[in-house]
C-alpha cells in the first residue's frame, strides 16, 4: 500500500498473451510527462528576388542589342575639320561615335570589352546602338555584330578611343581570329582638340566635365565609369542586373554627348580659343 496522497505511477502493461510487447507510449504523453510545451518555429523569412532583368533583346547566344534614337537632327551640310587641324570635311551619315565599357582600365590581352555603343545619324535622328554579352563566350558575336556595322567609307569619332578603345577592339579581333574591321578607317578622336579648347578652364578635360560645363548636360543617377566592371563581373556572378543597366545608361549618354561635342567643336573658330 502507498501513502495517502502519492500518485501512483501506472505500472507497466503486462505483455500481451503471445508474447507480444505492450505498445510504446506517444509522443503526447511523453510530453506531458516531461512537462514539455509544443514549440512552433517562427516562419523564415522569405529571400528576396533578385533582380536579373535585361535590358534590349537577345539577339545571340548571350548577346544583347539594345536600340534607341534620340532627336538630333542631321547636318544638313558637311562638317569642316579643321578643329582637328585637318583640312577638308566630313559627312554627317559617315560619322559613327563609339564607346567601350570595359573589364579594366590597363589593356592587354586581358582585359576585353563587354559593351560596345555607337551612334550614328539614321532616318532623321541620332540612332544608338548598344552590344554587350552576358556571358563570355558571346564576345565572338559580339565583334562579329560591331564589324557589321562598319564599311570602308565609316568615320569613327571617340574620346580617347584612338589611344584606348580602338587598340583594345583590334586586340580583341586578333584574339577571337576574326579580320579587324577598324584598320584603315579614319577616326577623328575628340580629346585632342577638346583640350587645345578648353585646357586650363576647368579642373580637368574628362569627357564628364566638358559635357557639363561646355554642352550644359547634367547627369542624374550617372554611375561612374570605374564602376563598370564590377557591375558586369557582379552579374555573371549571379548578382543582380541593376548596376549593368546603369552601366547601359552611362555608355547610351557617352555616345549620344561625342556627337553633340564634334558640332561643337565644328562651329567654334579655332583662331579664337576664348570663343563660347
Amino acid at each position: 500500500m502507498l501513502a495517502a496522497g502519492v500518485a501512483m505511477i501506472d505500472a507497466p502493461a503486462a505483455a500481451a498473451p503471445g508474447g507480444s510487447p505492450p505498445p510504446r507510449a506517444s509522443a503526447d504523453g511523453l510530453r506531458r510527462l516531461l512537462g514539455l510545451r509544443d514549440h512552433v518555429a517562427a516562419p523564415r523569412p522569405r529571400a528576396r528576388a533578385i533582380d536579373r532583368m535585361l535590358p534590349g533583346e537577345q539577339i545571340d547566344d548571350g548577346l544583347w542589342l539594345i536600340e534607341s534614337a534620340v532627336a538630333h537632327p542631321v547636318p544638313d551640310a558637311p562638317l569642316p575639320l579643321a578643329f582637328a587641324r585637318r583640312d577638308g570635311h566630313v559627312h554627317a551619315h559617315d560619322l559613327l561615335f563609339f564607346d567601350t565599357e570595359t573589364t579594366g582600365l590597363a589593356g592587354g590581352t586581358g582585359t576585353r570589352a563587354f559593351m560596345i555603343g555607337a551612334a550614328d545619324w539614321f532616318e532623321g535622328a541620332l540612332r544608338v546602338r548598344q552590344l554587350y554579352i552576358a556571358n563570355m563566350a558571346a564576345e565572338r558575336a559580339m565583334l562579329r555584330t560591331f564589324a557589321s556595322w562598319l564599311s570602308p567609307s565609316t568615320v569613327l569619332s571617340s574620346y580617347n578611343g584612338r589611344s584606348y578603345d580602338a587598340p583594345l577592339l583590334r586586340t580583341r579581333y586578333r584574339l577571337a581570329r576574326q579580320p579587324d574591321p577598324l584598320h584603315g578607317l579614319d577616326h577623328l578622336d575628340l580629346l585632342h582638340p577638346s583640350r587645345r579648347r578648353w585646357r586650363g578652364r576647368w579642373e580637368n578635360c574628362r569627357l564628364a566635365t566638358i559635357e557639363r560645363e561646355a554642352l550644359r548636360i547634367l547627369r542624374e543617377d550617372d554611375l561612374p565609369g570605374s564602376q563598370a566592371p564590377a557591375a558586369w563581373l557582379s552579374y555573371l556572378r549571379g548578382g543582380a542586373s541593376t548596376n549593368l543597366r546603369r552601366v547601359a545608361e552611362h555608355n547610351r549618354q557617352d555616345v549620344a554627348t561625342l556627337s553633340q561635342l564634334l558640332l561643337r567643336l565644328c562651329d567654334d573658330s579655332p583662331e579664337s580659343p576664348e570663343a563660347s
